[in-house]
């Protein structure tokens, strides 16, 4: 159904629609069945599966990721923001990147498990294992299934290093894996800030907890001893660029060491979901929003080229990047960080594991 969605149904949700994904043969349209009667369609709920995976532990070999391995506890995100570049990942399944993406959501309750069988293999070198990369970790089911949870006490029973990349606050019920880890050099945080504006959030990424509540999740797990870093990421052309300076600045007043930035990006059928939610919320930035994503693409929504998907190309983006590194640099706030360790990558023995004579 790509005709949008009543608003009062989808309230707290950020797409507009549930366009079909892109391998259905057929387009689905919602037509009035020529009964003159009110009806009122209840709102939409999130709805969870299972998925027992075989294996949990996904490779890549992207040249533009700092990554060869990621694990998603989840498919699918409840937090809902539009501009998500993992929706059309949805499509895979069967389902819309549309609403879908945020309403019906995949566990993988075995992640644990998997993990710790796929670390126990002879053939397993470590490296990073970078969560969150696809879809956030500590999105509200997790307070319920603690998949993320178990995933850690693995990789912390391993002394395997993780890369975290959350704007979910859940993630300081972890902290004390995380301090311990990350003062071990075998762990790092990054948190999410996309704005300040509470309101332009609560529009954008309806179910993440609010900006200053992020901040305070930086504070606090600064506090306990883990490594954060703020990630102003996507930053988004003509709405949340002009607040930069203001974004890094209350990261690192907040305990933040070092920060990350990424352009918007508009992958497949999120240009569609983006372009009506602009068009909802704000109509009178379409024009200025868009024609600076197309300078940044050359003249598309967007170029999946490597190397120039999440940063863009034109002199809007060397501008934007040249602000960032400025003030990084004033902030005392570093782009790069020293590498997580891999020389201490130990699987822990399993009852009834032949002892070691030395």
């Amino acid at each position: 159904m790509n005709a949008r969605i009543d608003p009062d149904r989808r309230r707290g949700r950020g797409a507009a629609t549930n366009r079909d994904n892109r391998f259905e043969r057929y387009i689905h349209e919602a037509e009035a069945d020529g009964w003159d009667m009110a009806e009122d369609l209840p709102p939409l709920r999130t709805e969870v599966s299972e998925e027992r995976a075989r294996r949990i532990i996904t490779r890549n070999t992207s040249p533009d990721v700092p990554f060869d391995r990621s694990i998603n506890p989840y498919r699918g995100c409840e937090h809902g923001c539009v501009y998500c570049f993992a929706r059309p990942s949805h499509a895979y399944l069967g389902l819309s990147p549309g609403l879908d993406f945020e309403t019906r959501l995949i566990a993988r309750p075995d992640a644990a498990d998997l993990l710790d069988r796929e670390l126990r293999a002879k053939s397993y070198r470590p490296e990073v294992i970078a969560i969150g990369t696809n879809t956030d970790p500590y999105q509200p089911i997790e307070r319920e299934r603690r998949i993320m949870r178990g995933v850690l006490e693995v990789l912390q029973a391993f002394r395997h290093p993780v890369g975290i990349a959350t704007k979910g606050t859940l993630v300081e019920r972890d902290a004390d894996i995380l301090s311990e880890m990350g003062q071990a050099g075998l762990a790092r945080v990054g948190i999410s800030v996309t704005t300040l504006d509470a309101d332009l959030a609560r529009r954008m990424e309806p179910r993440v907890p609010s900006p200053a509540r992020r901040l305070r999740a930086i504070d606090r797990l600064a506090a306990s001893g883990a490594e954060v870093r703020v990630m102003v990421s996507p930053i988004v052309p003509g709405l949340t660029d002009p607040e930069i300076e203001n974004i890094l600045k209350a990261a690192r007043d907040a305990g933040a060491v070092a920060a990350s930035m990424i352009a918007l990006r508009l992958p497949r059928e999120v240009s569609g979901l983006w372009r009506e939610w602009l068009e909802e919320h704000y109509p009178d930035r379409v024009n200025r929003v868009m024609g600076k994503v197309r300078e940044m693409h050359g003249g598309r929504d967007y170029d999946p080229q490597w190397g120039r998907r999440m940063t863009g190309e034109g002199l809007y983006s060397r501008l934007m990047y040249d602000r960032f590194a400025r003030a990084c640099r004033s902030l005392g706030l570093a782009t790069r960080l020293p590498p997580l360790r891999t020389d201490l990558f130990a699987p822990p023995a399993r009852a009834g594991d032949q002892l070691s004579l030395f």
